[in-house]
């Protein structure tokens, strides 16, 4: 059942690592916690596993719950549909048959857009500076004291100033080459640094990366010197040759995910600030400050690579300045339309 499940997933392309292979050890946990056969399996069964991994974690997030029984409830729907035959094979051999065992009644209702953890949020401009200035004392520090790291802090200052520049994932950002860096000829002053080619976006549904263009902003002009110090001054010191990799590390090779956070963990620690903060919180900070920049709604979304505008509000949570100062401004307005009336 696990391998003929398997095979139709990997037809409709979807990724081993990030989709397929999850979904398979979510099954054989199941089945080992019930220790029984997928055709034996009631209701019941599916209730008390969920139980237990609450009782067992109580961080269990109801989006994790969400994905566990999708999980679950996509193995039912393939060993139930009647053109895999499995149906007929239980019948014959056990005189019994799987049935779905997720419900309306026993499975997580969809009520709120976000259900991520409530201390995710963007960073307000004041965490923004904080973590920068961590992050470079870091290099000071590592400097001062004659210590290894100065060259990785150096590139680690630089990579967290991106993150925040352009907003992207961590996938996107690790995977770029130099080759990636864009000229834009509506801002011709940031040189090769005008636009980063985005090309390993979000996929979905078994769909190769999207790509997209990200564009540098006025407001982060700043980042243009940031990158091109570290493409001509830091860069050239890890001595990677013709590596194609944009950020690379003192192995001579492409820097990780996990490497993306621990730069991100070990500046956030040094700021002091929360640990709920994560580094996709500097994306979502990246989308709230563009909203409050006022730049268009579908500007945004483009840059941040979302297929449909709901996304990017969810990300956004724009500051009580920014909202005061919409409401001053219509304020405003609405006065100067009552004084003109006769």
């Amino acid at each position: 059942m696990l391998e003929g499940w398997s095979r139709q997933q990997r037809t409709r392309f979807l990724k081993w690592e990030g989709t397929i292979k999850p979904r398979l050890s979510l099954v054989r946990r199941f089945a080992e916690f019930t220790n029984q056969y997928p055709w034996e399996w009631e209701p019941a069964e599916v209730e008390a596993f969920f139980d237990h991994l609450r009782s067992k974690n109580p961080n269990f997030t109801v989006s994790t719950g969400r994905q566990y029984q999708n999980g679950l409830r996509m193995f039912m729907d393939f060993i139930t549909d009647a053109r895999y035959g499995w149906l007929g094979t239980c019948l014959e051999q056990f005189g019994r048959v799987p049935a779905q065992i997720l419900h309306e009644g026993n499975s997580v209702t969809h009520v709120a857009e976000f259900e991520g953890q409530p201390g995710r949020r963007p960073l307000t401009y004041e965490e923004v500076q904080s973590l920068f200035d961590a992050a470079d004392a870091r290099v000071d520090d590592k400097r001062a004291r004659g210590r290894k790291g100065a060259l990785t802090a150096m590139r680690d200052s630089a990579l967290l100033k991106a993150f925040y520049a352009f907003g992207l994932r961590r996938q996107e950002m690790v995977g770029l080459d130099l080759a990636d860096l864009r000229h834009n000829p509506k801002t011709p002053g940031f040189g090769r640094y005008g636009a980063l080619f985005v090309r390993f976006g979000k996929s979905s549904n078994g769909s190769p990366p999207k790509r997209r263009t990200v564009f540098t902003v006025p407001e982060m002009d700043w980042i243009v010197d940031v990158l091109d110090h570290y493409v001509t001054e830091v860069r050239p010191r890890f001595d990677v040759g013709q590596h194609p990799a944009f950020w690379v590390t003192e192995r001579r090779g492409r820097l990780s995910k996990r490497g993306a956070n621990e730069a991100f963990e070990a500046a956030r620690e040094a700021a002091g600030l929360p640990e709920e903060l994560d580094l996709h919180s500097l994306r979502h900070s990246m989308i709230t400050h563009l909203v409050e920049f006022d730049y268009p709604e579908r500007f945004v979304q483009d840059q941040a690579g979302h297929k449909v505008a709901a996304t990017t509000a969810i990300y956004t949570g724009v500051s009580d300045e920014y909202r005061n100062r919409l409401l001053k401004s219509k304020l405003t307005a609405r006065h100067a339309e009552l004084w003109e009336k006769p």
